[in-house]
């Protein structure tokens, strides 16, 4: 540890220095200065560049989607209900089912009306509720039937400002924590359905 001494340099009055042992601070830099650092490493030597970690999207789930009900729509956004205990799993297969149909212009087949998804301004939201005791605290005038906090269980996004393909998925998890299902900016192609 290095300690403040008051001492006396001969023919520098008022000089203070710093010692450890019998080395000043001055001559220990001076020492290392001579003793050679480099400031560039070794010709051979790796260059290490930090790479941004890829996001992890959970695998797309294999059980069916669950049947459901359209319980309102307006002209940005459909509500749909489904079973009150669908699982994550459900949900999540459900919300891609809709990404297929949104891709593949084939919601008249889930009776989802094709012509209000096209004719959309830009984008148009998908709410996915497990029930309908809460479904409705989106649009409902009053007090909200389950609190001031979002309930959904899932939301689906078609279209943007900027692409009218775009799209987004996410389970939802409470109102401050959700799952995205997939890169929002990577391409994507329609699966088609199994046939049952």
């Amino acid at each position: 540890m290095l300690q403040r001494i008051e001492a006396s340099v001969p023919g520098k009055s008022g000089i203070r220095s710093l010692r450890r042992g019998s080395l000043t601070i001055p001559a220990l830099a001076a020492a290392l200065l001579v003793s050679g650092c480099k400031s560039t490493p070794p010709q051979n030597a790796p260059i290490v560049t930090p790479h941004p970690q890829a996001a992890l999207y959970p695998p797309r789930p294999t059980v069916p989607p669950p049947a459901f009900k359209v319980f309102h729509h307006d002209a940005s956004s459909i509500t749909l209900v489904t079973k009150e205990d669908a699982t994550d799993d459900e949900v999540e297969s459900l919300i891609w089912e809709l990404r297929d149909a949104a891709h593949a212009h084939t919601f008249d087949t889930l009776k989802i009306p094709q012509k209000l998804v096209d004719e959309r301004d830009h984008k148009i939201w998908f709410h996915i509720y497990r029930g309908s005791k809460c479904a409705s605290e989106k649009y409902a005038s009053g007090p909200p039937p389950c609190g001031g906090s979002y309930h959904a269980a899932g939301d689906y996004t078609f279209g943007s400002y900027t692409s009218p393909e775009a799209d987004n998925g996410a389970l939802l998890h409470g109102e401050d924590h959700e799952t995205e299902l997939w890169d929002p900016d990577a391409p994507y192609k329609a699966t088609p359905p199994n046939p049952s």
